[in-house]
């Protein structure tokens, strides 16, 4: 079993991953059966939050790394994924992580036996941040029914958007999203609305980083970024006392959101960090300890 997206689990296994990271997180799991594994990440992609949380969650389940740097690699002399994998694999490695920029790069994988974990594919989905953010929301919320949740921002490019969006309503949220034209993603089903709109009713505020990388357009303006899509500190008035304000992180401060409104009261976008950490376990753990299949 693997986990590449998000249609990859059932609304059973969703929740039962929810439990048992909150059990990581409450000290109630015995971990210590792990303790002669192996796991390897392979990052192909920069990244800070997922890598190191992917790491700080086999060091809290005593599983031993392989060491991995695409610059220091033989990727540069031109080995391809499937080999790469496969080296880790006959290497003794129990599982491996990966982030690629090629959208659905694990279809080049056929032939690997041992559980890959999606750390996130070009613009396509990033199932173990949607499954943080979903913990985080729990956390608040209790339950995701009925929950009113506007996702804004990037969403053409964005991994995390993609797999929210579809967690969310498959969990009984209603899911609008807010974009600047080009940067809107017409194949996903939900409404477009103004962001101004919908404040007074949004109970999570999903802001997305602006995926410049990505863009075929040299630039954009950030101050007028932050004033017609960004959260302001005149926007974030309107939001309900209860609601919460999330973002994956890395944040444009003063482009996505007013610097001063990161570390907000209603804002949980260290808190999604942290739950990164218990998410990653109750993947690994759940991985290897069920043999490759989910709850």
């Amino acid at each position: 079993m693997n986990l590449f997206k998000m249609d990859d689990l059932t609304n059973r296994d969703l929740h039962g991953l929810l439990d048992l990271a909150h059990k990581f997180k409450t000290n109630e799991m015995d971990q210590s059966d792990l303790n002669h594994k192996t796991g390897a990440l392979l990052f192909y992609e920069p990244s800070t939050r997922t890598k190191l949380s992917f790491e700080m969650a086999c060091h809290k389940l005593g599983i031993q790394l392989l060491g991995f740097s695409k610059e220091s690699s033989s990727v540069t002399k031109g080995e391809s994924l499937y080999d790469t994998v496969k080296t880790v694999e006959v290497l003794g490695a129990d599982f491996v992580v990966i982030r690629h920029p090629d959208q659905q790069y694990y279809k080049q994988l056929e032939g690997v036996n041992i559980p890959v974990i999606n750390g996130g594919d070009g613009s396509g989905e990033h199932p173990s941040q949607c499954l943080l953010d979903l913990m985080t929301i729990q956390e608040q919320f209790n339950d995701f029914s009925n929950l009113n949740v506007t996702i804004c921002g990037d969403i053409k490019h964005s991994r995390v958007a993609k797999s929210n969006a579809h967690a969310l309503s498959r969990l009984g949220a209603n899911v609008r999203l807010v974009a600047k034209d080009e940067w809107q993603d017409h194949e996903l089903p939900y409404p477009y609305v103004n962001l101004d709109d919908v404040l007074n009713d949004t109970d999570v505020l999903m802001l997305l980083r602006v995926q410049a990388e990505r863009h075929d357009e040299q630039s954009y303006d950030e101050n007028a970024y932050l004033r017609s899509y960004g959260l302001t500190v005149e926007r974030e008035a309107f939001l309900p006392d209860s609601s919460i304000i999330m973002h994956p992180a890395p944040v444009n401060r003063g482009v996505e959101i007013d610097s001063s409104l990161v570390e907000s009261s209603k804002s949980k976008i260290f808190t999604q960090m942290e739950n990164g950490v218990y998410i990653r376990q109750a993947i690994i753990y759940n991985l290897l300890h069920k043999r490759g299949s989910f709850l």
